[in-house]
């Protein structure tokens, strides 16, 4: 019997939308999904901004979804190190992948398109 590979998503979901849950689900087909959520110093950081959901608050979501298996703690970037400590076989990423991983343990998908938590963000000021 063949092993389940272990799949990694690095994820800020500051907003979760439904690309997020498309990428999830894209990555549950290649095997067992474990989140690496972004730590709330890096979202500051990283992002320029504080996010409405907490880090409990944002594992606690994502560990509801049927794709997910695992969430871990991580930071803005995943390094290769990150990835061999936890023991996962491939980092899976949207378009913009910003993080520097040795590409033989990096697979991209396309963003779903005009959706992301920045433009969501924009329209939601636009409500209040």
């Amino acid at each position: 019997m063949r092993k389940k590979k272990n799949i990694m998503v690095d994820m800020t979901c500051s907003i979760l939308h439904h690309g997020h849950i498309r990428l999830l689900k894209k990555a549950s087909k290649i095997g067992r999904v474990i989140v690496a959520l972004t730590n709330d110093n890096d979202i500051k950081k990283y992002k320029k901004f504080k996010s409405p959901l907490n880090f409990q608050q944002r594992k606690e979501i994502l560990q509801s979804i049927k794709y997910v298996t695992k969430v871990v703690k991580s930071k803005f970037l995943i390094t290769d190190k990150f990835l061999k400590s936890n023991k996962i076989d491939y980092l899976v990423h949207g378009s913009d992948n910003k993080n520097t991983v040795n590409p033989k343990y990096l697979k991209t998908f396309n963003r779903t398109k005009k959706v992301s938590s920045t433009v969501l963000r924009k329209k939601l000021k636009n409500y209040f």
